[in-house]
């Protein structure tokens, strides 16, 4: 299943309100819930600090990329966020173990065994296309959703010529479950 097939305007959000990680999080399952992916927001969130507790999400380059399996999901997506605020994350990029977030990809992902799979191969492709500076420099500076979901999904050409603004690097992923 190709990132395109799961992505949606609906559940884009290029102004999140919040002013920690939980809030965050909160807002963004709720436009899960509204656009009808979930049918029980505090289970599907209980369900992603489960997966959290494992390890850290945040992944450098100001992005964080929290997933977890859930019963409380009627239909695969990726909720995306990009906050007002940077939001402090747990993350395995620094010192203090905490990064400054400002771009969230909320993994919505049945516990039904037969995602499994897609699962990790969408993270798997999401995680990849991530590692490109310019797309994520220009995710950071997106004005629409339609945006958002072309530079996810283009290929890596189409981003040359993009200026890169000095950020830190991606370079590991904890995507076990």
């Amino acid at each position: 299943m190709p990132l395109i097939d799961i992505l949606n305007e609906d559940i884009i959000d290029l102004a999140v309100e919040g002013n920690n990680k939980d809030e965050v999080l909160h807002y963004l399952a709720g436009d899960l819930a509204k656009a009808g992916y979930i049918d029980d927001v505090e289970q599907f969130i209980s369900d992603i600090y489960a997966r959290e507790a494992e390890g850290p999400t945040g992944m450098g380059s100001h992005i964080s990329i929290p997933h977890g399996k859930s019963f409380s999901v009627r239909k695969n997506g990726i909720a995306i966020g990009r906050t007002l605020n940077p939001i402090k994350w747990e993350s395995g990029m620094s010192d203090d173990g905490f990064q400054d977030t400002r771009l969230i990809f909320l993994f919505c992902v049945s516990a039904d065994e037969s995602f499994a799979r897609n699962h990790m191969m969408l993270l798997s492709e999401l995680a990849g296309k991530l590692g490109n500076d310019a797309r994520v420099a220009r995710l950071a500076d997106a004005t629409t959703k339609q945006e958002v979901v072309h530079l996810i999904c283009c290929d890596d050409e189409e981003l040359e010529g993009t200026e890169v603004k000095e950020t830190e690097e991606i370079v590991d992923l904890d995507i076990d479950f």
